[in-house]
């Protein structure tokens, strides 16, 4: 079972939340990796460049990303990060529905043994390390959600009290609530 931290952040936390990252070796990949990917170093200048939706952040010091190629499918000839085996993180972006309301993102990564991912030996401790500093930097500078598996970023707060709608990006998922 991955270890999944669910949070809403505006574009100016997600900003923050790179400019904090820059402190680690993070290398940005996309979901669905192009044959001539150019990675780059997660910083807050790369904000610009990411993929609009899902990437994956690698810990290239602790371990490569490995990859495979995608045989079949709409996705045939790119590349697919494999993400039990590699030091990654996967990182889901925030994003505005049709309505305006900003929809969660999240933060995951295979961290233990588990019998559904096949993974036969726990991520490095120095991974493990790396998530959990990431994971408690969010706790530490975001406000706790109703309910309570959300964290809210502080100006995605700001914006909720200014009419901002926040909203579960699950099927059906309910609106949050950030607590004062």
């Amino acid at each position: 079972m991955a270890t999944i931290q669910k949070f809403f952040m505006a574009p100016d936390d997600e900003i923050a939340f790179f400019r904090f990252l820059e402190r680690f070796v993070l290398e940005v990949y996309p979901r669905r990796v192009p044959p001539d990917w150019q990675t780059f170093r997660a910083s807050e200048e790369c904000v610009p460049q990411l993929p609009e939706e899902d990437l994956y952040l690698v810990a290239s010091e602790i371990g490569p990303a490995l990859v495979d190629k995608v045989k079949r499918g709409p996705d045939k000839g790119f590349w697919r990060v494999d993400e039990v085996r590699s030091p990654v993180i996967f990182f889901e972006r925030c994003q505005k529905n049709e309505e305006g309301e900003l929809l969660s993102g999240m933060l995951w990564a295979e961290l233990d043994v588990t019998p559904q991912t096949g993974r036969r030996d726990a991520a490095p401790d120095r991974f493990r390390r790396l998530f959990l500093e990431i994971e408690e930097y969010l706790k530490k500078t975001y406000r706790k959600g109703d309910p309570k598996d959300f964290l809210v970023g502080p100006k995605a707060a700001r914006l909720f009290k200014e009419g901002l709608v926040l909203r579960n990006s699950e099927h059906r998922g309910g609106t949050v609530t950030p607590f004062k």
